[in-house]
């Protein structure tokens, strides 16, 4: 047996300490040699994220139309557009930020009671339209409805989701009174699918 083989040797120890010491190196080294590679991967895959943004937005700016009001520019999306759709989703399927800028403008149209939406506002429009069986995309119940006010947005809600959008305006008295009858118009659109953007009658 050599001296070094003896596990109770200090040679052998030092030999053993001085094995593990090279591994452990070893393994440092390729560990950062995977990171390095990793690092490099990542750069990489962000640019290419970068460059398939600018792309995209270079193709939506050719493909969005301007307008113009009294007081501002309007943009609306051109229906030709080969990925029209898909950009149509996108839009409706708006932040809460967004969602409550649309309640606030339609709350500032006079004293509004009800605000549903239906149709192409749902997320789910396009995978199945048959569902949407009501004849209104947007439903307005209120009194003192500013009409001017109204007019306009509609026409800047429509530019954005670049199609005529179906609108119902009703006084809260005839709904009542309709919604009471069972009215077919008022049933289908509150037995599908649709969501209450104010609901001040505690349906």
């Amino acid at each position: 047996m050599s001296k070094n083989s003896n596990p109770l040797s200090l040679d052998y120890l030092r030999d053993q300490k001085s094995s593990e010491d090279r591994l452990s190196e070893e393994n440092i080294g390729i560990a950062a040699r995977f990171y390095k590679m990793a690092k490099k991967k990542n750069k990489k895959i962000k640019k290419n994220r970068r460059k398939k943004l600018q792309k995209k937005r270079k193709i939506l700016r050719r493909k969005i139309r301007r307008g113009s009001s009294k007081d501002r520019n309007l943009y609306a999306l051109d229906p030709n557009f080969e990925f029209f759709n898909e950009l149509r989703v996108l839009i409706l399927k708006s932040s809460p930020a967004e969602k409550d800028k649309m309640i606030k403008r339609i709350a500032g149209l006079g004293r509004v009671k009800l605000a549903v939406v239906s149709g192409i506002f749902m997320s789910n429009y396009n995978e199945n339209p048959e569902a949407y069986t009501s004849d209104a995309d947007l439903f307005i119940v209120g009194d003192g409805i500013n009409k001017a006010r109204l007019r306009s947005f509609l026409k800047s809600l429509e530019a954005e989701v670049g199609k005529e959008i179906r609108f119902g305006l009703m006084e809260k008295e005839e709904f009542e009174y309709r919604y009471g009858m069972f009215d077919r118009f008022v049933r289908v659109l509150l037995e599908g699918p649709h969501e209450k953007l104010i609901n001040k009658l505690g349906l």
